[in-house]
């Protein structure tokens, strides 16, 4: 198979339980590696996380021979808890997030009195600012700045592809939600153009996906000509303010993700649980009312 020389191999794995997209993100020629937006498996009737969904992506990892350098977050998520810091306790490679992620952890470190988490607090490896580069391999990557779902989201593109996280989803499920703190729809409209502008054959991975009615399988695989010509949200050349209307309303008929408390708190720490108390034990908080 002859590769493209700016064409990552990327493969995707679908956790069913969050609808999240984890991706395993190499250059061909030397086989370095990133892992994007992996999961850390929680079940909140238990209390309980597993590492099933990392095993997954670092099984394929070693069985591609592949050499991973670095765990990408696009945002804070808020539907998930990440393993980005189980992956990087196993494999000793950093984590990099965009620089915005202070926003987010003051605004949640004050929800959950999370004295740990402080600006001086090296909790993410690598911050990046908008039109940050580096390379994997020989392909290069530039990090785009993309909020509106949240005050810190990111996008990666590296060679050929972008990884959008919640920013947009599949052309027949829209965009991300906005009414999050620090989320604003215009402001993710104008993202959105960012990545509209990038050549039209750019490979779009999503975050995540959603079966829409009359949809049975899964994909996180699009373009910018199909996100384009065919979002239902934005393409078409749909207008600023016309989204806007169309993203705040449908916005206020979304309830709050199931995860959302986890999963932001842990999440703040890049993936790291809260610290023990006396007891040797670890608790996740529920503050009541307050969110």
């Amino acid at each position: 198979m002859t590769h493209h020389p700016l064409q990552p191999d990327v493969l995707g794995f679908f956790d069913p339980v969050t609808h999240t997209v984890t991706y395993l993100v190499s250059a061909p020629a030397t086989g370095a590696a990133v892992i994007i937006d992996p999961v850390l498996d929680y079940d909140p009737a238990a209390a309980r996380t597993s590492t099933g969904s990392i095993d997954r992506v670092l099984e394929a990892l070693a069985a591609h021979d592949l050499k991973l350098e670095r765990v990408l977050e696009t945002h804070a998520h808020a539907d998930h808890l990440t393993g980005a810091d189980e992956i990087r306790t196993r494999t000793g490679v950093p984590i990099g997030i965009g620089e915005k992620i202070t926003r987010v952890q003051k605004t949640f470190g004050d929800l959950f009195d999370a004295a740990d988490v402080t600006p001086d607090a090296v909790v993410f490896d690598e911050v990046y600012p908008d039109g940050a580069r580096f390379m994997l391999g020989a392909i290069p990557v530039e990090v785009l700045h993309t909020p509106g779902h949240t005050p810190a989201c990111v996008s990666y593109r590296i060679g050929d592809a972008v990884f959008v996280g919640d920013t947009l989803f599949m052309p027949d499920f829209g965009t991300a939600r906005c009414d999050f703190p620090g989320g604003d729809a215009g402001v993710l409209y104008r993202s959105i153009q960012r990545v509209l502008a990038l050549p039209e054959d750019t490979r779009v991975f999503v975050g995540h996906d959603y079966l829409p009615e009359g949809r049975t399988e899964f994909r996180w695989e699009t373009t910018v000509a199909a996100q384009k010509a065919d979002n239902i949200h934005i393409g078409g050349g749909r207008s600023e303010a016309a989204f806007v209307v169309l993203r705040e309303a449908r916005d206020a008929t979304l309830k709050a993700p199931q995860l959302i408390l986890p999963a932001l708190q842990v999440n703040i720490r890049a993936g790291a649980l809260p610290p023990a108390e006396a007891s040797g034990k670890r608790f996740i908080k529920l503050p009541l009312n307050a969110f």
